[in-house]
């Protein structure tokens, strides 16, 4: 009788043992979280740059091109008239960190660039926002009898991203930043903070839509710099990115575009553009 009671009260705690140990053994393991896709297709939304960063190894060339403003005379939608071209290749030293190299027409401006990417989206939401960081220094390579200093040459671009993945179809991103020049006029200041808001809306696997808009946030004595205003549409693939839009900046270079931007794009001030992304593996 006492052999049957023991084994009675064996078999009712076992069950509990058996529950204590399951729930050690799920402390125990890591809960992985996984990652939401990248907000957008291509490492810029237009004239901005997005939170994409590539894996390790990938390197990508860039072709950014734009046209002559709409409204010139005798220019075929601005097709013959002046255009400015930026060439650049970007490389992920890991799957945060990429760095990158660009020179642009106008101005014989030379970039070298960093995006790092601070806080990934998961898709759980315990994590809801990217937050990435893109900087730039540039150097304008006109000729040494247009500064006093060599120290004139030189520019500055800082910015925030924070993007979000909506739905697979919808993403959006705000992106503060700030813009430094060493050399500017007397009525302007060195520093123009702004703040940039892009989206992008998908309409079939490999086509969305795309927009891009700046607002300058610092006030100058004389010639505020106008926002600026980009739409357009992304036909993108595994490998490539292709974005053809209107836009009022022409600078090909952050810092140029929100600090000396004249073109009022509500007044025809816009031009066509188009950039050209090409992704390779390593």
């Amino acid at each position: 009788m006492k052999k049957f009671i023991a084994f009675l009260f064996i078999s009712m705690m076992f069950p509990l043992f058996a529950v204590a140990q399951e729930d050690d053994s799920k402390k125990d393991e890591k809960v992985t979280e996984k990652l939401e896709r990248a907000a957008f297709e291509g490492s810029s939304i237009i004239e901005n740059p997005s939170n994409v960063l590539f894996s390790k190894n990938t390197l990508e060339v860039q072709m950014s091109h734009r046209f002559d403003l709409i409204n010139e005379k005798n220019s075929l939608a601005g097709i013959y008239g002046n255009a400015n071209i930026r060439i650049g290749l970007a490389y992920a030293i890991t799957d945060r960190i990429t760095v990158g190299y660009g020179t642009t027409k106008i101005d014989r401006l030379q970039d070298f660039n960093l995006k790092v990417a601070l806080l990934r989206q998961t898709q759980s939401n315990k994590i809801p926002v990217s937050v990435s960081y893109y900087g730039n220094f540039t150097v304008n390579a006109r000729l040494k009898e247009n500064f006093n200093m060599i120290q004139d040459r030189y520019s500055f671009f800082n910015q925030i991203i924070i993007a979000k993945r909506f739905t697979p179809e919808f993403s959006l991103q705000i992106a503060p930043s700030v813009s430094h020049f060493n050399l500017v006029e007397p009525t302007m200041q060195n520093d123009l903070f702004a703040i940039a808001f892009g989206g992008r809306y998908k309409v079939s696997p490999q086509t969305a839509i795309l927009a891009d808009y700046t607002q300058p946030l610092t006030q100058f004595t004389t010639g505020n710099p106008h926002p600026g205003i980009s739409v357009g549409v992304e036909f993108a693939t595994s490998g490539h990115a292709f974005q053809l839009f209107a836009t009022n900046y022409n600078g090909l270079s952050l810092q140029k575009d929100n600090m000396f931007n004249t073109n009022n794009f509500f007044n025809g001030d816009f031009m066509i553009g188009f950039n050209i992304t090409r992704k390779y593996n390593f």
